[in-house]
């Protein structure tokens, strides 16, 4: 289930990402210099979309796993409501980005610190012996930090390059 999703939010992405930022097929006079660069970020821009709906899905799965819809024994009211708050922002943001693309950047930065600050939120919760302490609640926490920060990188790097 979780392959499927992730792979349906990618072909999805890729696709809007396509009908709404075509390079030219034709480039003037060689600037090939310029069109690499344009190539280079529509590519950065199709990654970070993908990572906005990977994010957001995955916050969403773990929000159905503590409120016992896909797996039982790991329920856990309030990390289901946090969890699944963080994925719809996330899930919002990523479709703000369709709505303002000159915004991606900034769009993209400010979902993932939010979702950022509410998983350090999260591990807090754990370390202090409030929130679920499951291992997998544990990798996971971990992990998706790893990837909120490779997304801020992202969104960052991606702001560098666009025309001021």
């Amino acid at each position: 289930m979780f392959g499927s999703t992730i792979t349906t939010i990618a072909t999805v992405t890729f696709i809007m990402e396509s009908s709404t930022t075509e390079t030219s097929k034709h480039p003037q006079h060689g600037d090939d210099r310029q069109n690499e660069s344009r190539a280079e970020t529509i590519q950065m821009k199709r990654s970070m979309r993908a990572l906005l709906g990977v994010e957001g899905v995955s916050f969403l799965l773990a929000s159905m796993i503590h409120a016992g819809i896909i797996i039982t024994g790991y329920e856990h009211p309030e990390a289901m409501i946090a969890e699944s708050v963080i994925g719809v922002v996330l899930l919002v943001g990523l479709a703000v980005t369709w709505v303002r693309p000159r915004s991606m950047a900034a769009i993209a930065a400010v979902v993932q610190a939010f979702a950022l600050v509410g998983t350090l939120v999260g591990i807090w919760t754990m370390i202090v012996g409030v929130g679920p302490r499951t291992v997998p609640d544990i990798v996971y926490h971990v992990a998706i930090v790893a990837v909120l920060l490779v997304g801020l990188g992202l969104a960052w790097r991606i702001r560098r390059t666009e025309p001021k």
